[in-house]
């Protein structure tokens, strides 16, 4: 096999015109999300294969799954974003198998040195400790307890929770904490925790929010490869719903022309499963996130793909994104409008109207294990 390599052009302002050498042949991506292992913006050139004539690409194995330890020195990450509810969070881990196309966080792998594309989905970093961190952090002596996102940026219950399980660490802290944490998933594998999340729930501490793209099982395998099908997390919030843990339902992301007929079918069945609260969040194409969209689009859709990123364009004053405060996750114009009074009408008709607020005078630190020399 033969690599093509180029000096790259910097961050793209505009999605660049689909390269059919640089797309990874479909048998060796089977159940992958991205079409490419396109290079991350810091890297000062892209890498492409390329075959050398002999049909070698054909002869590669799939694509495999491969974790990689991080030894990270804090655990909880904080925000001062006046858009986002909540100032602080934990991602167990960098990347997320799942391989959902639209994911905004694709393009945090640019930082490891790999691809926001297939890399995203294929090289997974797991945070040795975290657990053990978090003990520490919530016990520092100025530490003031707010409510801990988790599942912000990857999910937390994406399939290496199965063997690493660094999520379920972190989760009996805070239960032990009496911490407040919100959850947000796409995956049935958060039953596994009831045991933990019941009993924090009963003390007004713990919500779980549930991810529900489209409920036709093709296109969410297209654009959630190795995600719950749509029916599971439907179980699931009907489970978490039956074991007291107040759910949330997120119609997110809604894509233009591809699932935005939707909205009103997901929060009926949601509604019906147990949901009492409900959340929306438009197509955001930050950064390499515009290319690896752009030629996703263009090959499984391509009669719709024009009219597409058209729409997303009307959303972002004409560009494919804007990462402006207070207009990134519901875009503005006349389309951006018109989704968000129907999610609105619909909420308000089936009855999403609570709004959970997690208790935090519950809390009780970590005890510290003592310090040697404490007295000098």
């Amino acid at each position: 096999m033969g690599r093509a390599a180029q000096a790259s052009a910097g961050t793209e302002h505009a999605p660049q015109r689909i390269d059919a050498a640089a797309l990874v042949e479909a048998d060796r991506r089977r159940g992958r999300g991205a079409l490419s292992k396109r290079s991350g913006r810091f890297e000062k050139e892209t890498r492409e294969e390329a075959d050398d004539g002999w049909g070698s690409l054909e002869s590669l194995p799939a694509l495999k799954t491969n974790f990689h330890v991080e030894k990270p020195r804090t655990i909880i990450t904080r925000n001062d974003s006046p858009d986002i509810s909540f100032d602080r969070s934990i991602n167990p881990y960098r990347g997320c198998e799942h391989g959902c196309v639209y994911c905004f966080a694709r393009p945090t792998h640019a930082y490891m040195g790999f691809s926001p594309g297939l890399d995203f989905e294929t090289e997974i970093f797991v945070k040795d400790g975290a657990a053990q961190l978090l003990e520490r952090e919530l016990s520092a002596p100025r530490y003031v307890p707010k409510t801990i996102a988790i599942g912000t940026n990857t999910d937390p219950y994406q399939p290496a929770e199965r063997s690493h399980r660094v999520m379920r660490s972190i989760l009996e802290v805070l239960a032990r904490a009496n911490h407040p944490v919100g959850i947000v998933t796409k995956s049935a594998l958060v039953l596994r925790d009831l045991d933990l999340l019941a009993p924090m729930a009963a003390k007004g501490l713990a919500k779980v929010a549930i991810s529900v793209t489209t409920l036709d099982r093709k296109l969410a395998r297209l654009m959630e490869p190795r995600a719950a099908t749509p029916e599971l997390r439907l179980e699931t919030i009907e489970k978490l719903s039956a074991a007291g843990v107040p759910t949330a339902v997120m119609t997110a992301h809604i894509i233009p022309a591809i699932n935005d007929d939707e909205i009103e079918r997901i929060l009926m069945r949601a509604h019906a499963a147990g949901a009492r609260e409900a959340g929306y969040v438009l197509l955001r194409l930050p950064l390499e996130l515009r290319d690896l969209f752009t030629e996703w689009l263009a090959t499984h859709f391509p009669d719709r793909a024009r009219r597409a990123l058209a729409l997303v364009r009307s959303t972002r004053d004409g560009k494919l994104y804007d990462a402006s405060f207070g207009t990134r996750m519901k875009g503005e114009g006349p389309y951006a409008w018109m989704i968000g009074r129907r999610f609105e009408l619909a909420a308000a008709r089936l009855g999403f109207t609570q709004k959970t607020r997690l208790r935090t005078d519950l809390f009780e630190p970590p005890r510290r294990a003592p310090q040697q020399l404490s007295l000098f």
